[in-house]
């Protein structure tokens, strides 16, 4: 699995910009021979993009999201999830990624401004846990705008290796014209009829058909959800989208009695400032020190007054994997091997993650005067 390798980034060249809709496009990457295995992937899994901005007006680099205006020489980083489906035994020729334009976002605005067929973007190897390994079974997944990204990679995938497989896709997005995807998911319906069921709400648009509009809380989602499905036929739920509709759906999967280790979840949009932490708040020692242990050599450095551990190896360890650094990819994801530390916010780790000594090295603070870290693991 492409996980279990630590990512790297690699130059790959654009072979085609797609036209989703007036806000979204999709990415296409070709894979070199010899970089094959090391982006073989497993459905769900994404892309973080890197790109060093450079003086203003000018076409350079590659990836990473983050405030509108960046300063030149800025290293930026964002994360996309794989939309195409894995290809069965054997790595991937290409790639493909769709980028929805964020208000104010640095790389966003430039992929959808700027990125041109023949370009050469700096793509690290695929990660994340939001996966699906294709079995048989009875799967679903409820989703929010661009959160129909990675679901489309692990639906189709499925869908074409199981054929004792089914899928149930429940899908909310702003209208018709703002849904990324509508092609690839409406061929879907037309191949697999009967192991695909495709639900559709939209939140400010009337249907002629179907579900009314109006948003996809808690309260409808626990009346919905039954009546579509038999929920203790559904071997997995996997949940992608705004923080608010994945709460929303992970609440009402719950009060049906689904248990959490049937749920997989991942945020796509969360807002900035503070979020609750998952771990007890605890005092930060005046005096710490971090050791790590990455690609096989490890150091240990003092951690400087209000620093995540994450920044503190990066000022020591420039190639400490990390993509977002909000507490939601799971990049920076390191098991604790000693010490203890407090998370700022975790939208990445399971709780099974959690409760087995991993931490998001980017929200981590130590509490003890001493911290090891173990990113290899």
């Amino acid at each position: 699995m492409a996980a279990a390798a630590r990512a790297r980034f690699h130059r790959l060249r654009v072979t085609a910009v797609d036209r989703l809709t007036d806000d979204s496009v999709a990415l296409t990457f070709a894979v070199p021979e010899e970089l094959r295995e090391a982006y073989r992937y497993t459905p769900g899994q994404h892309l973080a993009l890197r790109r060093t901005t450079v003086a203003s007006g000018t076409h350079g680099g590659a990836a990473g999201a983050g405030a509108a205006e960046a300063s030149d020489g800025a290293e930026i980083r964002r994360t996309y999830s794989i939309c195409s489906p894995a290809p069965a035994g054997e790595a991937p020729h290409a790639l493909r990624v769709g980028v929805r334009l964020v208000d104010g976002g640095a790389f966003s605005t430039y992929a959808h401004k700027e990125i041109a067929v023949g370009d050469e973007l700096e793509v690290m190897t695929p990660a994340g846990r939001f996966t699906l390994d294709p079995a048989p079974g009875h799967y679903a997944a409820v989703v929010g705008g661009s959160g129909i990204t990675p679901v489309l990679s692990i639906a189709t995938t499925l869908l074409e290796r199981e054929p004792q497989a089914r899928f149930c896709l429940i899908r909310s997005d702003r209208t018709t014209a703002s849904t990324m995807f509508l092609e690839e998911v409406a061929d879907l319906k037309d191949r697999y009829p009967d192991r695909f069921q495709l639900v559709t709400v939209l939140s400010r648009e009337e249907q002629q058909a179907g579900l009314a509009s109006g948003r996809l809380d808690e309260e409808r989602l626990a009346a919905l959800l039954p009546a579509l499905l038999a929920m203790d036929s559904v071997a997995g739920w996997f949940l992608c989208g705004p923080l608010g509709l994945v709460q929303s759906a992970e609440r009402a999967l719950r009060g049906l009695g689904v248990s959490r280790a049937r749920i997989h979840e991942e945020i796509f949009h969360v807002d900035d400032g503070p979020a609750p932490a998952r771990t007890p708040l605890a005092s930060t020692p005046a005096h710490s020190t971090v050791t790590a242990q990455l690609d096989g050599r490890s150091g240990t450095w003092p951690v400087q007054d209000g620093e995540s551990l994450l920044e503190t190896v990066l000022r020591n360890r420039a190639d400490a994997p990390y993509a977002c650094k909000g507490g939601v990819c799971g990049t920076c994801r390191a098991f604790l091997v000693s010490g203890s530390i407090r998370m700022d916010r975790n939208f990445a780790l399971e709780p099974e993650e959690t409760e087995a000594g991993y931490v998001l090295a980017c929200q981590s603070h130590p509490t003890t005067e001493k911290v090891e870290l173990d990113f290899d693991r």
